[in-house]
């Protein structure tokens, strides 16, 4: 008689409980706030410039300090908390984040404030790898971790479009200051929530940390990231030409770092073989082009609302809100459609429905511009939403679970860089299109040019009716032209990218 043995089967990953999707509430909270300091802080510049009257230049690095130095350390952050514990280094950034928030707050001059921005960035830093690591280990079971990421990523896109609008109530009725202190009693959350819902995790078998690696990282990172903004705000130059010439140099050290490393049997900073595999390099490459195209469309719809149209932050926030709801219908979507469709078809359909919005967007001085505007929100929306679940978890999936800070480290990096570059490029492209064409003439003698719409408005404003009215029909003018060219060049990228997805994972020929 002969006895039937069943097949050998493969263990199924195990399924997360309830206690990791109220891991995953916890963890929604920091990206939130991150998203939301993004775009509120360009609402609170005014009052910052009326109350500590920082110069042009300090001013400048308000803003920038905070992205260039979160740039260049989340690949460091990523690695270091696979080595010493995630969620130790998510509470290590909370504590800090939530702490310089309040110096931030009640900075007395705009040097002060420059300093927090850059602590803030220090400290953001540990929070993202961090937090999209430790999803990675809360969620094993694939279906279940492209839920998770649909739910997580949909936090980009809510603070971004709640920025505006919680920055209109909360400058409305107290000082700028505000707009830190609404970090500090999340972070006290944190605090008491991360210890008790979120299990720790690291590598197993860590290596020596590589400080030469971390040091060439930063001299890639910062200087890559600042020759962009250089760039795209004044041209080619000295300073940009000589950041780009440093992270280049840099670049090319750290990766001879990394496969040198790897050759003698030691841990790299990054190992650099994880790209060798298409799905991972051209999955981070859409993260970017995703946040290319969303930071491109803030810049200049929110300047077109209110400035053209003459809407009030707030409601030129609320006209961001329906892309942030289609961000969250689609993400959730794809967690289902995942199961259906590759890779290759999913990314590309959400970057041609970026595309598609983008193309709306180069209609807006022929048709009603609030509703092409709104529309083209919600089909942008639905791209990034669409595309980010999928790229995110073909990341995670890509990469072995104990480097899972590092590969998390490298999607955030991309988008960084994405928006970086969707501001410098697509901004330097409306721009250039404004200064051109716009009619100087119509500017009466001894007042201030007109070299950007904000410019214009001002000068406007303090010009009678016979003077101001020429010179804003031109200002305007130009500007809607300058945002129909911008979006046509975002509208190809986007295009561009999808087509590198599809040709770069076409299924092999055998």
């Amino acid at each position: 008689m002969t006895t039937l043995l069943p097949a050998p089967s493969r263990a199924l990953p195990e399924r997360a409980g309830l206690r990791a999707w109220l891991a995953l509430a916890v963890l929604f909270l920091p990206t939130l706030l991150v998203a939301i300091d993004n775009t509120v802080l360009g609402f609170a510049l005014p009052a910052i410039s009326r109350a500590l009257r920082p110069e042009a230049t300090t001013l400048l690095w308000i803003v920038d300090a905070y992205p260039l130095v979160l740039a260049g350390l989340l690949i460091t952050m990523g690695t270091l908390g696979d080595r010493i514990g995630r969620r130790r280094l998510l509470m290590i950034g909370v504590v800090g984040f939530g702490l310089v928030s309040a110096a931030a707050a009640f900075a007395t001059d705009g040097a002060h404030l420059v300093a927090a921005r850059a602590a803030l960035g220090f400290f953001g830093a540990m929070l993202m790898p961090a937090v999209l690591a430790i999803l990675r280990g809360l969620f094993a079971d694939r279906t279940q971790r492209r839920l998770a990421l649909a739910i997580w990523a949909t936090a980009f896109a809510a603070g971004a479009a709640l920025g505006p609008v919680v920055g209109g109530l909360l400058l409305q009725h107290f000082w700028w200051g505000s707009v830190f202190l609404l970090n500090v009693p999340v972070m006290v959350l944190l605090l008491v929530a991360v210890p008790l819902l979120v299990p720790e995790s690291r590598m197993a078998a860590p290596g020596r940390l590589d400080l030469l690696g971390v040091a060439l990282s930063l001299a890639a990172a910062v200087p890559g990231v600042l020759a962009i903004k250089l760039l795209g705000e004044h041209g080619v130059s000295l300073a940009s030409t000589g950041s780009a010439v440093v992270a280049v140099v840099a670049g090319v050290l750290f990766v001879r770092r990394c496969r040198s490393l790897v050759r003698a049997g030691r841990e790299p900073l990054i190992d650099l073989r994880l790209f060798a595999r298409p799905v991972l390099r051209l999955s981070v490459l859409a993260n970017a082009s995703t946040m290319f195209a969303f930071t491109g469309l803030l810049f200049f719809s929110a300047q077109y609302l209110q400035l053209v149209l003459g809407r009030s932050p707030m409601q030129a926030g609320l006209v961001l809100v329906p892309g942030m709801i289609a961000t969250v219908v689609a993400g959730l979507g794809a967690a289902r459609l995942a199961r259906r469709f590759p890779v290759r078809v999913l990314v590309p359909v959400g970057l041609g429905l970026a595309a598609a919005g983008y193309v709306l967007c180069t209609q807006l001085g022929v048709g009603s511009a609030d509703t092409l505007l709104l529309v083209a929100t919600v089909l942008i929306g639905a791209g990034i939403g669409l595309s980010e679940t999928v790229t995110n978890d073909a990341i995670l999936a890509a990469a072995p679970a104990d480097r899972a800070g590092a590969a998390s480290a490298v999607s955030e990096t991309a988008y960084e860089l994405g928006a970086v570059l969707g501001t410098a490029i697509l901004g330097s492209v409306l721009g250039g299109v404004y200064r051109a064409t716009v009619d100087g003439a119509v500017a009466p003698a001894g007042s201030a040019p007109a070299e950007t719409l904000g410019g214009a408005v001002d000068t406007a404003a303090a010009l009678p009716p016979e003077s101001a009215v020429p010179l804003l029909t031109s200002a305007r003018e130009a500007f809607t032209l300058g945002v129909d060219i911008t979006a046509a060049v975002g509208a190809v990228t986007l295009i561009l990218v999808a087509l590198t997805v599809i040709r770069g994972l076409r299924p092999a020929r055998t």
